[in-house]
């Protein structure tokens, strides 16, 4: 019966159309389908969750501007065996919520998800306050969550179905506006980083939006330049794929990743603390946030001031393998 709801609320537009318009709303809609005790809560962000409202409206809690009191409610609700998935603006998620996620979520391992919208620069023009770009940094300190972002509409439905089942908490950062990366639902394996493309000159990762800019930055390197890059969509930022950052940097000498994030903490984080314990000698450079304060403005705007594009990417790429 709530597989049949799930259906009936997506029949009039279709999946596809459902699936790209609104990524995280239907991937919870059809998870809810499948496991009673999956239950929402929002904090301001009802309109992402309206499709879910209508199959299972017994199952939404809708809290208002409380991001910290959303976190405890749902830590508590977590101990009498509901799943709940808290949906948030990412910059008043992790960044706000910090404290209660670490001490009522993650000391205790509760299978309690956050899922971010509106992360990096999407809100751009309500100034630096809504910004969220410090959030994989604070997310990943903590022992026992699982950080993912997954790339692009299909990624989502992957990761929000494989991390599913986890026990412990887990934050989802969705990208807004990505470009296209998977024309349908990859299979994503825990801590996996989907290989994108083969390429020997120059390691390109991304994860978000950064994962769409690899991608159309490689077509470009290869067809104007005739560097051959490998690309990965760094969906798992914790765990992250180690065998995979090991394998394609000692190939090809050279890492460039690629985030709407801080420089700090964030991919590329990631990827030199794992160049350093293996000892390797790769040259790394990261197209990503300065660590300074940061402009206002058109979420587009921004992306191009920042290089956080494809002629961005390609010119830091270029960087990289010609020295």
């Amino acid at each position: 019966m709530a597989t049949r709801k799930m259906v009936d609320v997506f029949s009039d537009i279709g999946r596809d159309t459902a699936l790209k318009a609104n990524p995280s709303g239907y991937a919870i809609t059809e998870l809810a389908a499948q496991d009673e005790r999956i239950i929402t809560l929002t904090a301001d962000l009802s309109n992402v969750l309206a499709e879910f409202r209508t199959a299972f409206p017994e199952r939404y809690i809708e809290l208002g501007i409380a991001e910290t009191n959303s976190v405890s409610l749902a830590a508590g609700l977590a101990t009498c065996g509901f799943v709940p998935y808290i949906f948030s603006m990412a910059p008043f998620g992790v960044l706000k919520t910090a404290e209660q996620l670490r001490t009522d979520a993650d000391y205790n391992h509760l299978p309690v998800r956050l899922v971010g919208r509106l992360s990096g620069l999407a809100m751009g023009y309500f100034g630096t306050s809504h910004y969220a770009v410090e959030d994989i940094a604070i997310a990943r300190t903590m022992a026992n969550t699982t950080v993912v972002a997954p790339a692009d509409p299909n990624a989502v439905l992957a990761i929000m179905r494989a991390t599913a089942d986890l026990q412990g908490p887990v934050y989802i950062r969705i990208a807004e506006a990505a470009e296209a990366v998977y024309d349908q639902v990859p299979a994503i394996g825990h801590g996996q980083w989907p290989h994108l493309r083969d390429g020997t000159d120059v390691t390109l990762a991304g994860h978000g939006m950064g994962a769409g800019l690899a991608v159309g930055a490689a077509k470009v390197l290869a067809s104007q330049h005739g560097i051959s890059a490998d690309v990965y969509d760094a969906a798992f930022l914790k765990p992250h794929d180690e065998a995979a950052v090991v394998a394609s940097a000692s190939r090809t000498g050279k890492v460039l990743t690629i985030e709407d994030h801080l420089q700090i903490g964030g991919l590329g984080s990631i990827v030199a603390e794992t160049v350093a314990r293996h000892k390797l000698s790769v040259d790394l450079m990261q197209a990503a946030l300065p660590d300074k304060d940061l402009e206002v403005g058109v979420p587009a705007e921004l992306y191009e001031y920042y290089g956080l594009t494809v002629n961005g990417v390609v010119a830091r790429a270029l960087e990289l393998v010609k020295g």
